[in-house]
C-alpha cells in the first residue's frame, strides 16, 4: 500500500497535483483514493462534479464518493469528523475549561487545539489504511508549514501520552492530570478513548514515517515565496525523518508565451521564471523537479486532468512510483555543545562555493557553468544560540559545523 502526500503554500495548485496524480493511478488500475480536508468543497471544484446535490462529494457525512473507476474521493469535515467520533474528549476538555468560569463557547474553542482539525482528519486516513480498502491513498494537505507539524504531532503526542501513562500508573494515564485542576472525575469511556488514540496515533506516526509507504511531495510555483515555503518544508520533512520524492513546479509560463509581445512583457516573466526553476533544481537537490507549464485555459475537468497528469509523469511514468529515497539534509550532534548539518550538494569540489550565515538561516554560493547559483537554507532552532565554526565536502556530503556559544 502507498500513501502519496502533497503539501504547498495556497495557490500553487496541490489540489490539481494530487487529482491529477490519483486519476493516472485510478487509470493504472490501481484502486485510488483521494483525500481532502478542505471545508471549501475543492475537489468537487477540481473534478468539475455536476452542481446537482446527490453527485458531489458530501464533506458533512464523511463518506466516500466514486469520481471514475478505480478512484473514490473523500471530503473530510474535520468538524463533523471530532463531533461525531470524539465528542466525549471534546466535551470532557471543554468542561474543564467551562468549570473555571470561561464561557462555554469559547472553552469549546480552548479545548480544540491548535492543529488538532487536521490530525484528526489524518485519523480517518489511519482508518481507511487498516481497512487495507485500497492500492493507494492520495492525500491534499494544507498549507506546507501547517502540514509537517500535523504530520509529525502523532509521534509527539504519541511518545508523550505513553510516557504520561507510564508515570501515572493508578491513574489510568493522561486524562487523570486534569483532575485535580478541574475537580471533576473522568469519565471511563473518556479513559478508554485515551487509550485507543494513542495506539492510534502511534500507528499514524508509523505509516508516515515508513519511507516504502509514504512519500511526499512538494508543490510550488516559480516565485521567490512560494519556493522558500517549500524549501523550509523539505528541511523539515528531512528532520522529522518523513521521505520526500519529488518536488513540482506549477505554473511555469511556456517558452511560446514570447511570441508576439513587443513589450517584452511575457518574455521578461518567462525569463524570471525558468531561472526560478533552475534554482528549484539546486535548491531540491538531489530531488528530481517537475516544471509543469501553465495551461492555456482552466485546470479543471477530469479529461484536463489527465493531460496535467501526462506533463507530471512523462514518458508513461508510473505515480505510484518512489522518485528518491533518501536523507538530502540530516542534524547529527556531536556532543552537547556541537552538531553539524549535512546537505547532499549538486557540486563536488570545496573551491566551488561559499557559505555565510545570515540570522536564521545558512546562505550557500555555488560557482556553476553559466554563474553563480544561491540556496537559502533555513536552519533548525536548535541552531540559534550556536555559531557556524567550519564548512566541508565529503563525498557530495556538505557539513555545516555550529557550536555552542558561551
Amino acid at each position: 500500500m502507498r500513501l502519496i502526500i502533497y503539501t504547498g503554500k495556497g495557490g500553487t495548485g496541490k489540489t490539481v497535483t494530487s487529482c491529477s496524480t490519483a486519476i493516472n493511478l485510478a487509470d493504472r488500475k490501481y484502486k485510488t483514493l483521494i483525500v481532502s480536508s478542505d471545508p471549501a468543497h475543492t475537489l468537487d471544484d477540481a473534478f468539475r462534479l455536476p452542481k446537482i446535490e446527490t453527485d458531489r462529494i458530501d464533506n458533512s457525512s464523511n463518506e466516500t464518493k466514486q469520481i471514475i473507476p478505480n478512484l473514490d474521493a473523500l471530503q473530510i469535515d474535520p468538524v463533523s469528523e471530532i463531533s461525531t467520533r470524539y465528542s466525549s474528549i471534546l466535551t470532557y476538555m471543554a468542561s474543564i475549561f467551562s468549570s473555571k468560569g470561561i464561557d462555554e463557547i469559547l472553552a469549546y474553542e480552548l479545548a480544540m487545539m491548535p492543529g488538532m482539525t487536521q490530525v484528526f482528519s489524518l485519523l480517518r486516513v489511519e482508518e481507511m489504511m487498516r481497512e487495507n480498502s485500497y492500492n493507494i491513498i492520495v492525500i491534499d494537505m494544507p498549507a506546507s508549514g501547517e502540514a509537517l507539524r500535523y504530520l509529525y504531532f502523532p509521534k509527539l503526542v504519541g511518545g508523550i501520552g505513553r510516557r504520561l501513562t507510564g508515570l501515572m500508573g493508578a491513574f489510568s494515564g493522561f486524562s487523570r492530570l486534569f483532575q485535580a485542576f478541574s475537580g471533576m472525575s473522568v469519565p471511563e469511556n473518556v479513559l478508554q478513548y485515551e487509550h485507543d488514540l494513542f495506539d492510534r496515533l502511534i500507528y499514524l506516526s508509523d505509516i508516515i514515517r515508513d519511507n516504502n509507504v509514504t512519500s511526499l511531495r512538494l508543490v510550488a510555483n516559480p516565485d521567490t515565496f512560494s519556493i522558500e515555503n517549500a524549501k523550509r518544508a523539505f528541511m523539515s520533512a528531512s528532520l522529522y525523518g518523513i521521505n520526500v520524492d519529488l518536488a513540482v513546479i506549477n505554473k511555469v509560463m511556456p517558452a511560446e508565451a514570447i511570441q508576439n509581445d513587443p513589450r517584452h512583457y511575457y518574455a521578461n516573466w518567462t525569463k524570471f521564471q525558468y531561472g526560478k526553476v533552475e534554482e528549484a533544481k539546486a535548491n531540491f537537490y538531489p530531488l528530481p523537479v517537475r516544471a509543469i507549464p501553465l495551461h492555456n485555459s482552466e485546470l479543471a475537468g477530469i479529461e484536463m486532468l489527465r493531460v496535467n497528469a501526462n506533463l507530471l509523469f512523462p514518458n508513461g511514468e508510473d505515480p505510484a512510483n518512489t522518485f528518491y529515497q533518501g536523507k538530502p539534509c540530516s542534524i547529527i550532534q556531536e556532543n552537547s555543545d556541537k552538531l553539524y548539518l549535512a546537505l547532499k550538494v549538486p557540486f563536488t569540489k570545496s573551491e566551488n562555493f561559499d557559505i555565510k550565515r545570515s540570522g536564521t538561516d545558512v546562505i550557500i554560493r555555488v560557482k556553476g557553468p553559466t554563474g553563480n547559483l544561491v540556496n537559502v537554507i533555513p536552519l533548525p532552532t536548535i541552531t540559534f544560540n550556536m555559531k557556524l565554526v567550519e564548512a566541508n565536502m565529503d563525498n557530495n556530503v556538505l557539513k555545516i559545523f555550529f557550536e555552542k556559544t558561551l
